[in-house]
């Protein structure tokens, strides 16, 4: 028996759908929203509605934009030698607060699969063989997850960029800060010591 309005147990599912959400604060979220004036509930609806219209892929990074180029790539201070290759635009997002890097991106909206039926065809590899094709970069980074799928997609990667004769670097991964070295896993001490630098 539902108690609610068939509008508002709609709204609840939509909710619940998003990830990281479940059937309590799906709930929350609805009746929050349906607590809003009329003008603010049709403000963040049409808030959705404008993303979903007028955002889309970069021309040259597949970072999302509302442009044909986003505002890194259309940056003049960025440097156009380097380019970091992301799995998706969050990391974009993380990469930039660090305020250390100043180079370009090429976002994949994804990685290698097998198990969820994503192969290289379903994500921007293709789009990066051409710009690194292009002659003018330098050096790629990969900086995708250090999972299982995040290491096949660089290492894909690598092999098809090497014919090109640009670096092609990794990310370190290794400790995280105040974490004491007895509690660290054995994968997370093997990644530290092959980052390792010279002090």
């Amino acid at each position: 028996m539902n108690f609610f309005p068939s509008a508002l147990e709609v709204l609840v599912e939509k909710f619940a759908s998003l990830p990281g959400i479940g059937q309590k604060s799906a709930q929350r979220l609805a009746f929050h929203i349906l607590a809003l004036p009329d003008g603010d509930a049709e403000a963040f609806a049409d808030a959705i509605l404008d993303a979903k219209r007028n955002v889309h892929c970069c021309s040259v990074c597949q970072n999302l934009t509302d442009g044909d180029v986003c505002a890194i790539c259309g940056s003049p201070r960025r440097d156009e030698r380097t380019v970091c290759v992301v799995s998706d635009p969050k990391t974009v997002m993380a990469i930039e607060r660090s305020h250390e890097y100043n180079g370009h991106y090429h976002v994949l909206h994804g990685v290698i699969s097998p198990l969820n039926h994503i192969g290289p065809d379903d994500i921007k590899i293709k789009e990066l063989v051409s710009r690194v094709a292009g002659g003018s970069i330098e050096e790629v980074i990969m900086a995708t997850n250090p999972d299982t799928e995040g290491e096949t997609t660089a290492k894909y990667i690598s092999r098809l960029l090497k014919p090109f004769g640009v670096k092609i670097t990794r990310l370190a991964y290794g400790i995280p800060v105040g974490l004491n070295l007895e509690f660290a896993d054995d994968a997370t001490l093997m990644r530290a010591l092959e980052g390792r630098q010279e002090l």
